[in-house]
C-alpha cells in the first residue's frame, strides 16, 4: 500500500470513530443522568492536605449535576474500530490491550467514585491505582520484549541504544506508568486533557505513517476521531468529565504507541505539556514535604493559573497551542534524528 493509501485508511478509520463517538455520546449521556453518574469533588491531596483553594476555583462545577465515566466512550469506540479493521499482532495488539487495560483501571475508580459512600468514595486510593496499572505495564512490557522481540531504544541523532530484556520490560512499564499518571493529572480543565492528547496521538501518528507502521497509524488516528467527538461536547462548559477510565486509557494507551514508533525519546518533546503538568504536582509535594512550603498556589500548574485570574478557556487553549507547537518541534526532530526511515 502506498503511503497515500495508508493515510486513507487511517483518515477513514479516524471518520468512523468520530461518527460511532457522535452516536454513542447521547446514549451515554442520557444513562449517565437518568442514574446520577455524579462526580464527587476531590476533597484532599495525595498528602492528605485539605484543598481549599481548587474547591473554590470548580465550585461552580459541582453546584450542578456533572457526570463522569465519558471515556468509557472512547475505551468502546476505539477497540470496537480496531478489532473491526485494523486487529493486527505486530502493530495494534499491543497499543489497544494497553489502551483498554488502562480504561479498565480507571473505571474501577470512576465507579468507587460514582457509586461508593464513606470516606473512600472519592475513588481507589493513589497506591492502589499506582499498583494496577504498573502491572498492566509490566505485563505487556513483557509481551512487547519477549514476544515482539524489541531489544533496544532509539536515541536521536546516535542510534539504536541496545537494552536487556529485563531493562526493557522496566521501560516499557515506566512509560505506560508515567504517562498514565501524566495525562490523569492532566485531566482538569474542560478538554484540557483531551486537545493534548489528540495533538500528541496525530503527532505520532505522523511517525508511524512515515515509519511504515500504517495500522500503528490507523490506530493512533482512530484514537483522534473519538477524540475530536469528546472534544466537541467537552469545550467549556463541558457536559460531563472523561473520568479516570478515559484519563488512563488515554495515558497506558500513548505509552505504548511511543514505544512501538521506537521513539520513546521524544515522548518528553510531543507530551511536553503532560511533563510540566506531572512535574509541577511532583514539585509541589516535594516542596511541601521537605521545605514545607508550597511552589505554585495550586497544583498541577493549570490550577495555580487559575489562582492567578486566567479563565479556564483561556488555559485550555493556550495549552493546545503550545502542545501543538511541540508536536511540530517532535516530529521534526523524529525525522532528522533517524527514527523516521523512509
Amino acid at each position: 500500500m502506498s503511503i497515500k493509501g495508508e493515510m486513507f485508511y487511517g483518515l477513514v478509520l479516524a471518520l468512523g470513530a468520530f461518527l460511532l463517538a457522535m452516536f454513542l455520546t447521547p446514549i451515554y449521556t442520557y444513562f449517565a443522568y437518568k442514574y446520577k453518574w455524579w462526580k464527587k469533588q476531590k476533597k484532599e491531596t495525595l498528602t492528605h492536605e485539605a484543598l481549599p483553594v481548587m474547591t473554590k476555583l470548580h465550585a461552580h462545577k459541582f453546584r450542578r449535576a456533572f457526570p463522569t465515566m465519558a471515556g468509557i466512550i472512547g475505551v468502546i469506540t476505539v477497540w470496537f474500530v480496531t478489532l473491526l479493521c485494523n486487529w493486527e499482532r505486530g502493530q495494534t495488539w499491543l497499543p489497544l490491550i494497553a489502551f483498554v487495560a488502562g480504561g479498565i483501571v480507571g473505571l474501577i475508580d470512576d465507579l468507587i467514585n460514582v457509586f461508593g459512600s464513606g470516606k473512600g468514595a472519592a475513588g481507589l486510593r493513589a497506591s492502589v491505582k499506582l499498583i494496577l496499572i504498573t502491572i498492566v505495564g509490566v505485563a505487556l512490557g513483557w509481551y512487547f520484549a519477549v514476544k515482539l522481540g524489541w531489544s533496544s531504544i532509539h536515541v536521536p541523532f546516535i542510534g539504536e541504544w541496545p537494552l536487556p530484556e529485563w531493562f526493557m520490560i522496566f521501560v516499557f512499564a515506566f512509560a505506560v506508568v508515567a504517562t498514565s499518571n501524566a495525562v490523569n493529572i492532566s485531566d482538569g480543565l474542560d478538554g484540557l486533557a483531551g486537545g493534548i492528547a489528540m495533538i500528541s496521538y496525530g503527532s505520532f501518528g505522523v511517525i508511524a505513517l512515515f515509519q511504515g507502521q500504517w495500522m500503528l497509524a490507523a490506530f493512533c488516528f482512530t484514537v483522534c476521531g473519538w477524540l475530536l467527538s469528546y472534544v466537541w461536547f467537552n469545550v467549556p462548559p463541558a457536559r460531563f468529565m472523561m473520568g479516570d477510565v478515559g484519563s488512563f486509557a488515554l495515558g497506558a494507551g500513548l505509552g505504548a504507541v511511543a514505544m512501538m514508533t521506537n521513539s520513546l525519546l521524544l515522548l518528553p518533546i510531543i507530551g511536553g505539556l503532560l511533563v510540566v503538568e506531572a512535574g509541577s504536582s511532583l514539585i509541589q509535594i516535594i516542596s511541601k514535604k521537605v521545605f514545607h512550603r508550597k511552589i505554585f498556589i495550586s497544583a498541577p500548574i493549570h490550577h495555580h493559573l487559575e489562582a492567578k485570574g486566567w479563565g479556564e478557556a483561556k488555559i485550555v487553549m493556550r495549552f493546545w497551542v503550545i502542545s501543538g507547537v511541540l508536536a511540530i518541534v517532535g516530529v521534526f526532530l523524529a525525522a532528522i534524528g533517524g527514527i523516521i526511515s523512509r
